[in-house]
């Protein structure tokens, strides 16, 4: 089994950068794909990102396409989520899963980490 935690979130004023940090806790964390979901207050948890395990291939959500990147370092069982030119709407908890295939649908991901939270306000 894995296990993730997450790492990274704060309170940021509009525009600023976080990166987020998601620790794998196997030896074959490589063989996952992994993604990132987010769930802001009153919202369900929606898709931000996925990448395959080899980190060759990513997808983003339209809401986040060209402000966030996903990246793995597979030697550290680490991916992470570069957060930039965050608006108000990105406030959120942020998890991270893992899955067979970088999936949109949260119910196809095995494994999630507790969340971060990140807020987003001036």
């Amino acid at each position: 089994q894995v296990q993730l935690v997450e790492s990274g979130g704060g309170l940021v004023q509009p525009g600023g950068s976080l990166r987020l940090s998601c620790a794998g806790s196997e030896r074959t964390f490589s063989s996952y794909c992994m993604g990132w979901f987010r769930q802001g207050p009153g919202k369900e948890r929606e898709f931000v990102a996925a990448i395959s395990w080899s980190g060759d291939s990513t997808r983003y959500s339209d809401s986040v396409k060209g402000r966030f990147t996903i990246s793995r370092d597979n030697a550290k069982n680490t991916v992470y989520l570069q957060i930039n030119s965050l608006k108000p709407e990105d406030t959120a908890v942020y998890y991270c899963a893992a899955a067979s295939a970088p999936y949109i649908q949260s119910n196809q991901y095995d494994y999630w980490g507790q969340g971060t939270q990140v807020a987003v306000s001036s």
